[in-house]
């Protein structure tokens, strides 16, 4: 079935982590202890293998797309997964924001804070024109410095970025609170509590 022909999902399915995402959320593995002790790891690869659930997903995050959108923007690299799945839906593109150094051509970057260190992200200078709308798209948000770093980045570039969408967010690590307090919408599937 063709997402256009499927049913319009019921609206309480798209709170952020809402209960009606239950199902989603039981299709995410846990792994206690990494990428170090005290870590519970949320591992989608398993959503991802499951047709149903992936396909379930997607539908919801298309549903939760608020206006419409020229760029679905997802960022390195599982974001680039749910991108491409929501952007043919949307009738939009896909940008890929990708690490510094790994685009070809001409870009623009951005730097932002890691635990010990900064890192860069990096779009193609030439990817769109000013007032473009993008909807910024990732698997998880967590502190939410990249996603941050992401939105400061499109607008570098002349985007207009009013929603951010994530199957999981993080909540006891503020990342999404932070999209917020930048003025972004932020959608997620589902919340783990904890770290």
């Amino acid at each position: 079935m063709d997402l256009e022909d499927s049913p319009t999902p019921d609206p309480s399915r798209q709170r952020e982590g809402s209960s009606a995402n239950g199902d989603l959320k039981a299709l995410i593995r846990t792994i206690p202890d990494f990428p170090k002790p005290g870590i519970q790891f949320r591992d989608i690869t398993t959503l991802l293998l499951d047709p149903h659930g992936l396909a379930t997903c997607i539908e919801r995050m298309v549903a939760a797309a608020q206006g419409p959108v020229d760029l679905v923007a997802g960022i390195e690299a599982r974001g680039f997964l749910f991108a491409a799945a929501l952007a043919v839906p949307l009738k939009a593109g896909v940008l890929l924001i990708r690490k510094d150094g790994k685009l070809p051509g001409v870009t623009i970057a951005e730097d932002y804070a890691l635990e010990y260190g900064q890192d860069r992200i990096a779009i193609h200078a030439d990817a769109f024109a000013p007032g473009a709308i993008v909807l910024l798209i990732d698997d998880l948000i967590a502190t939410g410095g990249t996603a941050r770093a992401a939105v400061r980045l499109l607008h570098k570039a002349g985007a207009v970025v009013k929603e951010a969408q994530f199957l999981v967010d993080l909540p006891d690590l503020g990342g999404a609170d932070l999209l917020r307090s930048d003025g972004i919408r932020v959608n997620a599937l589902v919340s783990f509590p904890g770290h």
